[in-house]
């Protein structure tokens, strides 16, 4: 295995096909080449959806059926439930102890989640919270590797940020804590702002050219040794002794799915078609989707790039077919009730194997059960070896609280 890989979903409602192409098939490919770990965040989702949880346990069990009909193999992959794993709470309260405000309040998904979501009341800890607890999902399995979309990089950043946190503030033996604190008392106030706003710019934005300056600051500094130069700077970028991983991102290669309407497909855009959904349901979504406005009337030529089904062809379609579509759409040729029921055609082929094998696993709750209870086993055994680690960093001795 060439690293390790997390990530998870939110069991607010079944998948549709902008998750299987957006994320589940990417899923699959990793698997084959990392120590993947795969959670359903039911913490998570009641974050947004604590005032009616009550399908939370039943989108749980959906969604691990419809990750194995994709092809997840348990086998290869770690699949759990996330409230099955205690200490993925436990690092998320420690990490709150260290976290400025500032820093969750400035998460991009704050502001934006209260904007798309006004019904709901969000003013709570658990949202504010919810990057801490996204942050220990990552670092309690020591992930070198976070699959994300593009638009999601900078989610992850803050996870980045508390690591280098964590590890600037209990990555020290106490010797050179107390060093480190008598040689900044012995800085002077303004060198010791100008050497703090540095490490804030490093620790928080991960500005590369804030330790360059650094060097070029304590370089001035006179009678400063090498060695506790080398002290500052490493305290400065975080360099402790590493306890939790700074996790990458790992730009997803997936496929943008189209809604119907030719936006993202998303359930909050009413336009989606669900992984498992009647055959009889897809096409009659398929054929009642709007069209190229110009072609008013059968004869009337279009234009395939200004209709929402050509998308759909792009994921769907091989090579010929795609350019039938745009050879007889642009010539009137064919008229969009022909284009559209090639196209529900390939996507019911597509999609009727994996509709099979999730609803098999869907009438076999003792093995979904089973397979998550194992999964959650092993996630237990990998977390509680960070939090071991993360307990006597802090001085935690979590031994010290069981009896003999």
């Amino acid at each position: 295995m060439s690293s390790t890989i997390v990530s998870g979903m939110r069991p607010t409602g079944r998948l549709h096909l902008g998750h299987y192409h957006g994320v589940l098939k990417n899923w699959v490919r990793l698997q084959d080449t990392h120590e993947c770990y795969y959670f359903v965040a039911d913490w998570h989702a009641l974050t947004t959806h604590y005032e009616n949880p009550e399908g939370t346990g039943g989108f749980s069990w959906d969604l691990l059926a419809e990750w194995l009909a994709a092809g997840i193999d348990p086998d290869r992959s770690v699949l759990f439930i996330q409230s099955w794993v205690s200490q993925h709470a436990e690092l998320a309260l420690l990490l709150g102890m260290m976290t400025p405000l500032s820093w969750l309040e400035r998460v991009p998904s704050f502001k934006d989640q209260q904007e798309q979501l006004r019904e709901r009341d969000l003013a709570t800890y658990g949202f504010l919270g919810y990057p801490l607890l996204m942050t220990a999902d990552i670092l309690l399995y020591g992930a070198e590797q976070v699959p994300v979309g593009a638009d999601q990089v900078a989610h992850l950043e803050i996870s980045r940020e508390l690591a280098r946190r964590f590890n600037s503030f209990y990555g020290r033996s106490p010797a050179d804590a107390a060093r480190l604190e008598a040689v900044l008392a012995q800085l002077g106030k303004r060198m010791t702002g100008a050497y703090g706003k540095l490490q804030q710019r490093f620790q928080e934005k991960g500005d590369l050219l804030a330790l360059e300056e650094a060097q070029v600051l304590l370089g001035r500094v006179a009678g400063l040794d090498a060695e506790t130069r080398e002290l500052l700077l490493a305290h400065l970028a975080g360099k402790g002794r590493s306890i939790l991983r700074e996790p990458e991102a790992l730009l997803a290669d997936a496929a943008r799915m189209p809604g119907l309407d030719g936006r993202k497909m998303s359930k909050s855009y009413g336009n989606t078609i669900g992984l498992r959904e009647p055959p009889e349901n897809v096409r009659k979504k398929l054929l009642t989707m709007p069209t190229d406005p110009a072609r008013s009337g059968r004869n009337d030529p279009g234009n395939p790039e200004k209709c929402p089904v050509w998308p759909f062809h792009q994921v769907y379609s091989g090579p010929e077919t795609r350019a039938w579509v745009m050879e007889g759409c642009s010539t009137a040729g064919i008229g969009c009730v022909d284009c559209k029921n090639t196209l529900a055609d390939l996507v019911l082929e597509d999609q009727a194997p994996i509709r099979e094998r999730a609803e098999y696993w869907a009438g076999q709750p003792e093995k979904l059960r089973e397979i998550a209870w194992e999964g959650a086993r092993r996630a237990r055994q990998k977390a509680e070896e960070t939090m071991e680690q993360v307990r006597s960093a802090i001085g935690l001795d979590a031994a010290a609280a069981q009896k003999p």
